[in-house]
This record gives structure tokens, C-alpha cells and sequence, in this order.
């Protein structure tokens, strides 16, 4: 097994070896990820992310790393909260949030902290994650396999701001409802407290679908497909769309 770094801002992670199947996650610039297959696919390469999910990369993404970073460990250096950079190679590119930027990479634009700096920032509190969604990624658009605030999906949202929290969440929301505690809500999706997590489904066998952050207040924010993206819902007044996801509601979990 080879170790590798992401060369672009972002990624695709496929389902298959071919670039026009399901975009399933998304690698970051700078994240390292590792190689599992033995080349049969080339130049298509199957994959293990930092959270232990995996897929498929091609090549032209990743470049040759000797870097002494586990998959699961973290970046000495910087993380992107949002920024513009120079490479070493001179060229100008945007990095998304939770990019990992080496020590070469000059900012001239937005903001990039210290790996250190990231757990003052970002206290472990699922209250503070609900409060940094609200902040980072309002006005972000759907998008299927999506990580950061230029296009997510909703249990994208919550791995990533979770994770910058130093609250490791997996990718899928089916997954993801199963950490944690249960949360004895009932029907009562507007009795959650700020930061648990109230997953839905759209199925007939109840499998997993969605997943909503509690914001308090009888609120939530999420990712929806049917709001086209990021959106808060109000659950004391719910129009057609909210009154429609509170009937697909399964369980609460707190997680921390």
C-alpha cells in the first residue's frame, strides 16, 4: 500500500473506477489518503480516507506523499477556514474549509489557522458544531458526496463541522445514527437541544436517509435536497416542505 496526498482543492471520491459513476465522498488539498488496490485499475486507484471511508480516486488528483501522517492523524501546519493561497509552485488556487495548507503555501486571501489553534476555535461541543454550521456553511448548495461550504450534502455537514469540534463522525448519516446517545424526543423533534443530531427516512424499511442538526429553539439546520441546499427550519410554524420532513422522522442521538 502506497501513501498519497491531494494535489487540488477538492477531490471527487467515486463509487466505481470510472468518472462518470456516483460521486460517494470528497479528499481535501493536502489530506493524505492510502492506496489499497494493486494497480489493476490504473489509473484509477481504490482508496482509504482519513475517517476510514473508502472509494475510488484517479491519479491525476494525488501525487506521491513520504509524508509521516497516518490516514486517521492530524496535519502539523495549517488548517483553510476559507482562503486563497500561493503554492510552492507559484500558482493561485481557493481552498476550502478543512484543507491543509504546508508550510510553502503563502495566504494572501481569507483565513488559515495553526493545527493548534483549531481546538480554541473549535471547543468539543455539539452546541458550538450547530452554532459553526449556522456560520460556515450558510448559503452552501447540495451536492451529493459534498464535504465543505462550496457544496455538501447533509451528513457532509455534519462530519465536517462536528470534526473541526474534535468530534469524529462517520460519513453516511446511517452511520452516524448510530453514535451517541439516544435522545428520548419522541415526536417532539422541537424538544431537541442545541447540537443533537434527528436523523429521517424517506423508505418504507426505515433505513437512514437524512440528518438534521437541533439548533434549540424548536429548530433546525441542515442540507436539503428540497431546499437546494443549506436551510433552517422552523418547526413551531413549518410550511409544506418542513411539515413533510417532520413526518419522516426516526430518532434523536447526542453524540460528544
Amino acid at each position: 500500500m502506497s501513501g498519497y496526498v491531494v494535489r487540488v482543492s477538492v477531490a471527487p471520491v467515486n463509487g466505481e473506477p470510472r468518472a462518470g459513476s456516483e460521486q460517494v465522498s470528497q479528499a481535501l488539498w493536502g489530506h493524505p489518503v492510502e492506496r489499497l488496490d494493486a494497480g489493476a485499475r490504473d489509473p484509477w486507484f481504490e482508496v482509504r480516507l482519513r475517517d476510514g471511508y473508502t472509494g475510488w480516486m484517479h491519479r491525476g488528483y494525488l501525487s506521491e506523499s513520504d509524508r509521516a501522517v497516518p490516514p486517521n492523524g492530524e496535519p502539523a501546519g495549517r488548517v483553510s477556514l476559507g482562503c486563497v493561497v500561493r503554492d510552492a509552485s507559484g500558482v493561485r488556487r481557493a481552498l476550502p474549509l478543512g484543507a491543509w495548507l504546508d508550510a510553502a503555501a503563502v495566504v494572501e486571501s481569507g483565513e488559515a489557522i495553526e493545527r493548534v489553534e483549531v481546538a480554541r476555535r473549535f471547543p468539543v461541543s455539539a452546541a458550538a458544531a450547530a452554532r459553526t454550521a449556522c456560520a460556515l456553511f450558510e448559503g452552501t448548495p447540495y451536492e451529493w458526496g459534498g464535504l465543505t461550504p462550496w457544496g455538501a450534502d447533509c451528513s457532509g455537514l455534519v462530519q465536517t463541522v462536528f470534526g473541526l469540534h474534535g468530534i469524529a463522525m462517520p460519513r453516511d448519516a446511517r452511520d452516524q445514527a448510530e453514535r451517541g446517545q439516544a435522545v428520548d424526543a419522541g415526536d417532539a423533534l422541537g424538544a431537541l437541544a442545541a447540537g443533537d443530531l434527528a436523523f429521517f427516512s424517506d423508505r418504507g424499511d426505515g433505513r437512514i436517509t437524512h440528518v438534521a442538526i437541533a439548533l434549540g429553539d424548536a429548530r433546525l439546520v441542515h442540507l436539503g435536497l428540497g431546499r437546494g441546499g443549506y436551510a433552517i427550519e422552523t418547526l413551531a410554524a413549518p410550511d409544506a416542505y418542513a411539515r413533510a420532513l417532520i413526518s419522516r422522522f426516526r430518532w434523536a442521538r447526542r453524540v460528544s
